[in-house]
């Protein structure tokens, strides 16, 4: 069965990265727009027979929002499907909504399950995503296979070449995140061959207001990595990489797999509370921030990983132990 892979918008520079890792072009498309505000989509070759691979990352950005992102890739995936494309798999390196996983407060969407029933109407037959706010959700949201990708071995042998000398200290800004910084403390751990310490943030979060500046584990006179899955504004970040200096923490590092930052990131990013932000290129970091900022924020690849996960989908093979050993 024939490869093709798509990218869809903004999504377009990332899908470029990922095709040239697999050794074969983009496939072309059209993506038009109309003075009312719709748009379409359409691949220029056939896609008949084919197994065929749409890159869209769904963060919302200035000339988009997630939305418009979300309706565009859902029509796109209908077209391919109409076209008499074999297999269709939606590779949402963000996926939009995740963050909307269950009911907080009375009568609250599940959104989460909403976006999964959308994306099987269209005719999907798999989704693939990268480091899901909450893996479990993701995976019991949709009847269709759900890849999850990790750009935790990306990061971590990020880490132990940069800081092979440190005494370090992996920390979760929140209760809700200690499982995704416990693991990556334990890949971190084994690249380095020696301890690495734990820490964890007490977080709370009620219509939009954070409160919470506890820290548990000891921190005092190591490097802190903090672990998060995205950056919207960085305040939860900042609030923990304060907390972390308070106990005396020589360095605070951030990791986070999706630069989304909002309006507001700009000016946190530039505060003292934290050193450095490292995130991966699966979302473009730098549509809202200043020059200051932007030298702040390293950018790492996850585009072959991508791609070494699109061709074993694509020989039917399995995703199991595609993140062991990656990047060594």
């Amino acid at each position: 069965m024939t490869l093709s892979v798509f990218a869809l918008g903004t999504s377009h520079p990332f899908g470029e990265r990922v095709a040239e890792t697999l050794g074969s072009p983009l496939a072309p498309l059209e993506e038009r727009e109309f003075e009312d505000g719709e748009h379409k989509a359409r691949p220029l070759v056939s896609v008949r027979g084919h197994d065929v691979y749409v890159i869209h990352a769904l963060h919302g950005e200035p000339a988009q929002s997630a939305n418009d992102k979300l309706v565009r890739l859902l029509l796109f995936l209908g077209t391919l499907r109409d076209a008499g494309a074999a297999r269709v798999t939606a590779v949402i390196p963000y996926l939009c909504y995740a963050r909307k996983d269950r009911r907080t407060k009375s009568r609250d969407p599940v959104s989460t399950r909403y976006v999964a029933a959308l994306l099987e109407a269209v005719g999907t037959d798999r989704v693939v995503t990268l480091d899901a706010h909450n893996l479990a959700a993701y995976q019991n949201a949709f009847r269709i296979p759900a890849e999850h990708l990790e750009a935790r071995p990306v990061f971590a042998a990020h880490f132990a070449r940069a800081l092979a000398g440190a005494q370090l200290a992996v920390v979760s800004p929140d209760v809700g995140g200690i499982k995704r910084a416990e693991v990556f403390r334990e890949t971190l751990e084994a690249r380095l061959g020696r301890p690495v310490a734990r820490a964890f943030m007490e977080k709370q979060r009620s219509a939009g207001v954070v409160s919470g500046d506890r820290l548990v584990g000891e921190v005092a006179g190591r490097t802190v990595v903090l672990v998060d899955d995205l950056i919207s504004s960085g305040e939860t970040l900042r609030r923990a990489g304060a907390a972390c200096r308070a106990q005396g923490a020589t360095r605070v590092l951030a990791a986070a797999t999706h630069g989304v930052f909002s309006m507001r990131a700009d000016a946190v990013l530039q505060g003292a509370e934290l050193e450095r932000v490292v995130v991966s290129d699966a979302v473009f970091p730098f549509h809202r921030l200043g020059e200051a900022a932007r030298g702040r924020v390293e950018v790492l690849s996850v585009a072959p990983l991508v791609a070494e996960a699109i061709r074993r989908l694509h020989q039917d093979g399995s995703l199991v132990d595609l993140l062991e050993g990656w990047g060594d």
